[in-house]
């Protein structure tokens, strides 16, 4: 173990992505294990009121203003160039801010529970009320004392420790659930894994803490704070901050106004299509979450723009194999599977699902084009561009929400995503960014006709036999994935992926 938490910084990058997938893996398995017997156990309004209480507190998460990724960055920079009392400033300054954020955390929550009432009381009962109340209490807390120490874990990801960062994210998915179950056969509700899911939290930045003070040794004091440091800081981070809003918004804000007119069965139904969401964002941010150190690198060598796009269509290559391969299985099966893993009171959230994964699919693939910009300081542009559209989404989400619930709720985010993600930020990284978005492209929808035969089999198969229910997804399942995996290897893979591709399974079969 210690060998592999000591690996160099190429190996880190490799194992990181590793035991991401590794994380998914078992995120996957426990979400199909666990999520039906959360949903049962809670209930629909239960599980609607957990959802929005998420929700709602996730707003506060944005006070970080997008200072972790500015440590992140600043960070590998000063290591790159060995100018130690910079990082010091830097990291003293930032840990103050911390320290601040936490105290405004505090008085934000309070000002949110004074005023709960006026917001949700008109669809929400006295008793579900009570309980909401409750748990913001809880959640503000969780994320009042973990602020601060929030930086120890951005210092770990600046010097490339993924292996231990990757670890404790394993940790964090395996343990709520276990905590979870015995509590919920207990008879404890949503309250109870609000309380499970702070102490989760809480034990995994205490083991960001102490690791990283072992392995790095960061200089971190509040008398290191340097106002000329805060300056230049804040000029990044506040571009990256209003991205941050912006997809904190888009992805939460949809909760939030059905909650306010619809109630907390819409929220529960637009809360599974939002989980089947969610592992489309962390497959994409597997690969392109380990390689922000090394963008930044790139751009402080002063890489060239081939460079850097070579780049980003070798890693949009790889993600595309996953996000596309997960988005067509939803698409043929995703009704099925919904219905037989949340119950019939779900089918609804099929459509949701479909209509936030397909267009987010493309900015996902897309995914290290923002380490770009973030590496470049060139985050202005999307996050102003961003902030607008988000405004255009409140604005239509609202009327569709309340004539159509979730679904109308989901198409308002849809078009925001499309508006922003496909139709102006391919734009701008093409003409701006100088990356090669037209060469991406083709090597795109060269790979999108590979699989067009598999796609298209697996649908007549369907037809045809007219299966339903277990064995449709395990006997039409299997047969896709066998075809997918084939039309991958003999037809879309270069020879860089082939060969990754023969490591992996060299070492199945050697464990084996």
């Amino acid at each position: 173990m210690l060998k592999i938490l000591n690996a160099p910084e190429a190996a880190q990058r490799k194992l990181g992505v590793v035991l991401s997938y590794v994380n998914i893996f078992v995120s996957t398995i426990l979400t199909l294990v666990y999520t039906p017997f959360f949903l049962r156990a809670l209930g629909q309004s239960e599980f609607g009121l957990y959802s929005l209480a998420s929700s709602v507190i996730g707003y506060l998460a944005i006070l970080d203003l997008g200072f972790g990724n500015a440590v992140t960055v600043y960070t590998a920079k000063y290591v790159s160039s060995g100018e130690v009392e910079r990082m010091h400033k830097l990291h003293g300054t930032i840990f103050s801010v911390y320290l601040v954020m936490s105290a405004v955390i505090v008085l934000a929550g309070a000002a949110l529970l004074a005023n709960l009432h006026a917001i949700f009381g008109a669809k929400l009962s006295a008793s579900e009320m009570g309980e909401i109340r409750i748990m913001l209490m809880l959640l503000t807390a969780n994320l009042a004392i973990s602020f601060p120490f929030s930086i120890y874990s951005s210092i770990l990801t600046a010097h490339e420790n993924f292996v231990f960062i990757k670890l404790i994210g394993i940790f964090r998915t395996i343990a709520l659930p276990l905590a979870a179950v015995p509590a919920l056969l207990l008879g404890y509700k949503a309250i109870a894994i609000v309380i499970i899911a702070t102490a989760v939290n809480l034990i995994c930045v205490a083991a960001d803490f102490i690791y990283c003070k072992r392995k790095v040794s960061p200089v971190i004091s509040v008398r290191n704070f340097d106002a000329p440091t805060l300056k230049q800081i804040f000029g990044y981070s506040f571009f990256i901050f209003l991205g941050i809003v912006v997809d904190q918004v888009n992805w939460n804000v949809d909760n939030f106004i059905l909650g306010a007119v619809a109630g907390a069965t819409a929220v529960s139904t637009y809360a599974v299509a939002s989980t089947i969401n969610a592992t489309f964002v962390t497959l994409s941010l597997t690969i392109s979450g380990v390689m922000l150190p090394k963008i930044a690198k790139m751009v402080s060598a002063n890489s060239t723009d081939s460079e850097l796009s070579a780049e980003f269509i070798k890693i949009g290559r790889l993600q595309f194999y996953v996000i596309f391969f997960i988005a067509s299985l939803l698409v043929i099966f995703g009704r099925e599977f919904i219905v037989l893993w949340a119950g019939a009171n779900y089918e609804i959230s099929y459509a949701i699902a479909l209509i936030l994964v397909l267009p987010v699919s493309v900015p996902l693939i897309q995914n290290l084009g923002l380490a770009v910009l973030q590496a470049k300081n060139k985050v202005k542009f999307r996050s102003i561009a961003a902030f607008c559209v988000t405004l255009v989404n409140i604005a239509i989400s609202i009327p569709l929400a309340k004539a159509y619930g979730g679904v109308g709720a989901a198409c308002g985010t849809a078009f925001a995503i499309t508006l922003l993600n496909i139709c102006v930020m391919n734009i701008y990284y093409a003409r701006v960014i100088g990356l090669d978005i037209a060469k991406f492209w083709r090597n795109i929808g060269a790979m999108v006709v590979k699989f067009a035969p598999a796609i298209a089999v697996s649908l007549a198969i369907n037809y045809v036999l007219g299966l339903h229910g277990v064995s449709f997804l395990l006997i039409c399942g299997g047969l896709y994935s066998a075809m997918f995996v084939l039309s991958a290897y003999f037809w879309a893979m270069n020879d860089y992926e082939r060969a990754i591709f023969g490591g992996i399974a060299a070492k199945i079969r050697r464990r084996a």
